[in-house]
């Protein structure tokens, strides 16, 4: 039996989808991560943007057309924010899971598609972390999971509504999936990592002082600026092989911005913590989001998220237009700006970003990085440094941690000669 695992949106899709494989492979299937001839189809959908949902249902009807015949289960936002949409598209899709209870995706395979386990269901958190199979890691880079759902309820994001409320793994689950990783680099990833805390109480720094000395090289998901404590930096600075890159969220430069998409702190205070990280990790990689054309935003409000890039010192900025999302605050409390205005002002911010990025990595240039390769294409090995820099290294090198110096810009990232 062949099995297709498709995944949209985030990493914690990736992890999600990761462990589904796992379940699948223990049933008998053989399992695809994309599209192609098989038996059944599990589609892991995003609801982030109306262009994630979009994609969703697309991806669905592809797997359809791929093999009619085919069962097909449909998991995640999309398909938790709006299941008869999935429904709809015919007698191919057994069942809708929803974005929490991802678990029931196997129960319904495992029981051979009863019609009792068809159609939508659902099975709420009920305020419990709920622990998958160990994902199949199927990339250089592993994911590990600690949490899930987010209570911050910002004005523009739907997530909340349909991952629910926060909750976090145990310290024990967490750092044992961490220490016995036996990939190069693992990503500790969840819908929002700031917010963890076991039923013990115990925090993400008392995690990173549990898994301080694992031989694989540890990098954080997202995070929200509240996490970024002495106690915090100081914990990092314990982990032996810590990637010093801060994904920090940002999403506008403009105080009256942030107040109105219900974000609790303001541009100083980012800038703050910005200089705290600075002083703990002179080199460290300061990445974020930045929302752009919220509607309350001004001209001279864009303004301010465009002198922040520089201000911030940002390695990396991910710019994207605000998206409406029906249910959401803003979405009942605001008029869309027009689709003029924020493009242009995304090309804009883009621009400043490049220009940012460049200043960074030009920084590099005869410093000593470490990277860890993931493929080698068009005779270029290819891979990223702890301050995730995308570094190229000419020829093919061993699939291991290696030490590389920094020779010149080039494409994307730099160009590096191995020093080792």
């Amino acid at each position: 039996m062949k099995a297709a695992v498709i995944t949209l949106g985030c990493k914690v899709n990736d992890v999600e989808s990761g462990s589904l494989i796992r379940g699948l492979e223990e049933l008998g299937y053989e399992v695809a991560g994309e599209i192609e001839q098989a038996d059944l189809y599990i589609v892991n959908t995003c609801a982030v943007t109306a262009e994630a949902e979009r994609k969703s249902r697309q991806t669905v009807g592809k797997a359809i057309k791929s093999n009619p015949s085919a069962k097909v289960i449909v998991c995640g936002c999309a398909a938790e924010k709006n299941a008869q949409a999935f429904l709809e598209k015919g007698v191919s899709v057994a069942a809708a899971v929803g974005a929490q209870g991802k678990n029931r995706v196997l129960e319904i395979v495992r029981a051979g598609f009863g019609e009792g386990f068809c159609g939508v269901q659902f099975r709420p958190s009920e305020g419990k972390y709920e622990e998958m199979l160990l994902p199949k890691c199927l990339k250089t880079r592993n994911f590990v999971k600690i949490q899930d759902g987010c209570n911050r309820f910002c004005s523009y994001c739907v997530i909340p509504y349909l991952r629910g409320r926060s909750r976090s793994r145990s310290l024990e689950s967490a750092a044992a999936e961490i220490l016995q990783s036996e990939a190069m680099e693992t990503v500790v990833t969840g819908i929002d990592i700031s917010a963890y805390k076991d039923e013990r109480g115990r925090e993400l720094a008392d995690l990173m002082l549990a898994v301080k000395d694992a031989d694989t090289r540890i990098r954080l998901g997202s995070m929200e600026v509240s996490l970024i404590t002495e106690r915090f930096l100081r914990a990092l600075k314990e982990v032996k092989n810590f990637a010093p890159q801060f994904h920090l969220s940002l999403q506008s430069g403009s105080n009256a911005v942030l107040k109105s998409m219900n974000r609790h702190y303001t541009r100083e205070e980012y800038l703050e913590k910005c200089a705290m990280i600075y002083e703990v990790f002179p080199f460290a990689a300061i990445t974020t989001d930045i929302i752009v054309g919220f509607p309350t935003e001004t001209e001279a409000d864009f303004e301010a998220s465009l002198r922040i890039v520089e201000e911030a010192q940002f390695a990396q900025i991910h710019a994207f237009p605000y998206s409406p999302r029906e249910g959401t605050n803003a979405y009942k409390k605001y008029k869309e700006l027009p689709f003029a205005v924020k493009k242009e002002r995304v090309e804009r911010l883009l621009a400043v970003g490049a220009k940012q990025k460049e200043s960074y990595m030009r920084g590099f240039i005869g410093r000593e990085l470490q990277i860890v390769p993931e493929h080698c294409i068009d005779g270029y090995t290819e891979g990223y440094s702890e301050n995730y820099i995308r570094v190229y290294i000419e020829g093919e090198t061993e699939k291991r941690p290696t030490r590389v110096r920094v020779e010149e810009l080039y494409k994307d990232g730099v160009l590096a000669v191995k020093t080792e």
